[in-house]
C-alpha cells in the first residue's frame, strides 16, 4: 500500500504522541484543537488503523500508535536537518558580501586591490561596504549585519572570529592646535597621563581600553573628557578643547583639519587594521574575499 503522508501530519502526531493531551499539542503547535483533532483521523484514514485511544482517563497511544512514534521522530528530525542544509547552501550562493567598517580602511590603494583580485575570483559576485558606528567593535560581525569587516585589533571574544592584519600603522595624538603640546614635533606618553582622553563608548570594550593606551599607564586611570562614535564626533570635541585622542597615522587626514593636529607618541604600541569574519563561516564567497585580501596584501 502506497501512502503519501505530510511532514504536517506526522508533526501533529507526534506532538499529540508526547503531549497525550490534545488541547496542549494543539497550543504547541499554534494551531486549534479541532483542526489537530481533524488531520490526526485523516491521519489515521491513512494508515487504516487507529492512533490513539481516549477515555475519561485521558489519552493513549495505541501498539499502532506506539509503534509510528519513533519512526515519525527520525523523518521528522531528517527533514529538520535537510531544511538546515538548504539554509546553508542558499547562504553559500548569496552573491552580495556586506563588509562593515567603522573608519575608512582606504590606505595606499588597500580597497582596489582587494576588489580587483576578488572580482577575478568572483565576477559575479557584489561587495556593500556599510559605515557602522564605533559602539560596536566588531562593525557589524557580532550580530551577524557584516559578512566581514575592518575592524581595529584588539576585538572582544577574539575566539569568535579569523583575522588577517592588513595594515600596522604608528599611534598618534590628536590635539587641539593652541595645546601646549602641540608645539613639539613627538610626545612622550607619560606627558599625556594627566591630560583628558576622548574614549571609545563603553560598548566597545577592549578597543576603548586600547585607544586609552592603558597597557601604557601604569595602573593610573584615565581622565575621559568625553565620549566619541564617530570621527565628525571626535573633530568636533577636539576643537572643543574637551580632550586629546590617539588614532592611528592612516586616520590622521581625518582628523586634522582646521585647529587640529597629530604627533607621533614614544612608549605605545603601533596599532593594527585587519580584515575579519567569523570563525564558524565557511561560506565559499567570505573565504574568498579573505583571500583576496590576502593576496593584496601579501599576508598569509
Amino acid at each position: 500500500m502506497v501512502m503519501d503522508v505530510h511532514g504536517r501530519d506526522l508533526r501533529y502526531f507526534a506532538a499529540a504522541a508526547e503531549e497525550l493531551h490534545f488541547t496542549r499539542a494543539a497550543e504547541r503547535l499554534f494551531v486549534s484543537q479541532p483542526a489537530l483533532s481533524k488531520q490526526i483521523r485523516m491521519l489515521e484514514r491513512q494508515l487504516g488503523a487507529p492512533l490513539f485511544e481516549r477515555d475519561r482517563q485521558g489519552v493513549r497511544l495505541t501498539p499502532v500508535g506506539a509503534a509510528l512514534l519513533p519512526h515519525a521522530h527520525q523523518v521528522l528530525a531528517a527533514w529538520d536537518a535537510a531544511r538546515e542544509a538548504v539554509e546553508v547552501a542558499k547562504a553559500g550562493q548569496r552573491t552580495t558580501l556586506l563588509v562593515g567598517m567603522s573608519t575608512s580602511p582606504g590606505r595606499s590603494g588597500l580597497l582596489p586591490a582587494i576588489r580587483s583580485r576578488f572580482t577575478d575570483a568572483r565576477p559575479d559576485a557584489t561587495v556593500k561596504l556599510r559605515q557602522v558606528s564605533w559602539e560596536d567593535s566588531t562593525a557589524g560581525l557580532s550580530d551577524a549585519s557584516s559578512d566581514l569587516a575592518f575592524i581595529w585589533l584588539p576585538l572582544p571574544d577574539p575566539d569568535r572570529y579569523t583575522w588577517v592584519v592588513v595594515a600596522e600603522e604608528p599611534r598618534l595624538v590628536a590635539l587641539p592646535q593652541e595645546h601646549p603640546l602641540a608645539a613639539r614635533e613627538a610626545i612622550d606618553f607619560a606627558d599625556l597621563l594627566d591630560e583628558p582622553f576622548l574614549a571609545l563608548p563603553e560598548s566597545a570594550g577592549a578597543l576603548r581600553e586600547y585607544w586609552l593606551a592603558l597597557d601604557a599607564r601604569g595602573g593610573r586611570a584615565p581622565r575621559i573628557g568625553a565620549e566619541i562614535a564617530s570621527t565628525d564626533e571626535t573633530y568636533e570635541a577636539l576643537v572643543d578643547g574637551r580632550g586629546v585622542c590617539l588614532l592611528a597615522s592612516g586616520n590622521a587626514p581625518l582628523i586634522a583639519l582646521g585647529g587640529v593636529v597629530t604627533r607621533p607618541v614614544r612608549g605605545i604600541s603601533p596599532s593594527q587594521l585587519a580584515l575579519a569574519w567569523r570563525a564558524d563561516d565557511h561560506r565559499p564567497l567570505v573565504l574568498d574575499y579573505a583571500r583576496a585580501c590576502r593576496q593584496a596584501t601579501g599576508h598569509p
